[in-house]
């Protein structure tokens, strides 16, 4: 371990519980080697006096103590509904609700993932997958969850399409995300089979010129070009898919991609959102960023090389997956050796001072899985 475990020397619950700290040690112990956590959580059995930021306060009925949410949240803490369905977190604005069963030493399991690093949902989604007598099991590698059936299921969403998307390869190899036409069409040239065309803040006219002109090369090269964002122009265009991020879920037409036969890839940051894209069945979800970016403004931290390994373990033959995020020719064959089937690239390709020498390395690092 990267330090000794001491939940006992800190406030991690409060009021302080002897047997939930020992479990938690004993949990924390199987989850493996993670950097220290960045914040200072606490979660509470009993409502504090005086909440603060990294509370989270736990309550059984929220009803019982509908008169005080306002404050706590106001406060910073956050507020954890748990029963016997499964557990809701509402934190910075946002509410997390979850369908499943809690096992007996879930709160445990839940401090443990929090200890990892984890962001409070994603923490608690592993804390729902988690069952009792996970850290006991000596004949596994660590005590992860790794049986996507055993974990939650989001509440209130949306039905998924009745038409499901069109499948795409499970390995589609290096994806370059390109932010014009004339990119597209070279690294197509250069014989990349999967690119992605993101452009932003062009005018209609010149956005849909943008993406025909890269739907047409894609055809002539038999390649997977996928368009990012612009779903509508996607559809007219006859692209073979589309991408999109978290927040497009609340305002796309995912009923009318599917139904025009178009590939779909989703964004993903970590176990919640990966939840939540897993219930539209997208074609494909994208893991990111691994590394911190300068290409595109990413809400999370970075999310390491031992995230991705675990992503990709309870995927796998699931759903394709494509890491994205500062990947460069130097970190590529690391990520590649997680087992994911993709790894997009941006400034890799972009800011080469040699475009074919690039790609010609970054091909030959992926295919050498």
């Amino acid at each position: 371990m990267s330090r000794a475990l001491a939940f006992a020397e800190r406030e991690i619950f409060w009021p302080p519980a002897d047997e939930l700290i020992e479990a938690a040690e004993r949990i924390r112990a199987r989850l493996g080697d993670w950097p220290p956590c960045a914040v200072a959580w606490r979660i509470c059995l009993t409502p504090p006096d005086v909440p603060r930021a990294g509370d989270l306060i736990v309550v059984a009925d929220e009803q019982d103590h509908h008169a005080d949410l306002a404050k706590w949240l106001a406060a910073g803490a956050g507020v954890i509904e748990a029963n016997a369905s499964g557990a809701c977190l509402t934190l910075d604005g946002m509410r997390y609700a979850l369908v499943g069963a809690l096992a007996e030493d879930w709160l445990a399991a839940f401090a443990g993932f929090l200890d990892c690093g984890f962001d409070a949902h994603d923490a608690l989604v592993l804390a729902l997958a988690w069952r009792d007598g996970d850290e006991a099991d000596s004949a596994r590698e660590d005590a992860w969850p790794v049986d996507l059936a055993r974990f939650p299921r989001i509440a209130g969403l949306p039905a998924a399409p009745a038409k499901p998307f069109a499948p795409c390869p499970e390995r589609l190899g290096l994806y370059a995300v390109m932010p014009s036409a004339q990119w597209v069409e070279r690294v197509l040239e250069l014989g990349v089979s999967t690119v992605q065309l993101r452009v932003k803040d062009a005018a209609p006219d010149a956005l849909a010129a943008e993406i025909d002109r890269s739907v047409a090369s894609g055809r002539r090269h038999g390649a997977h070009v996928f368009i990012n964002d612009h779903w509508r122009a996607a559809i007219a265009a006859g692209a073979y898919g589309v991408h999109l991020g978290q927040e497009d879920l609340e305002t796309a037409d995912l009923s009318a991609i599917a139904e025009a036969g178009l590939t779909l890839g989703l964004s993903t940051h970590g176990y919640y959102e990966m939840l939540r894209a897993l219930h539209f069945r997208p074609s494909y979800l994208a893991f990111g960023a691994v590394f911190a970016t300068a290409t595109k403004t990413v809400a999370t931290a970075p999310q390491g090389l031992a995230r991705l390994s675990r992503y990709v373990r309870l995927l796998e033959g699931v759903v394709p997956l494509v890491a994205i995020g500062g990947i460069d020719l130097v970190r590529l064959p690391s990520v590649v050796a997680t087992g994911v089937g993709s790894a997009a690239v941006v400034s890799a390709i972009t800011g080469a001072q040699d475009t074919p020498a690039a790609v010609a390395a970054l091909e030959g690092a992926v295919a050498s899985r």
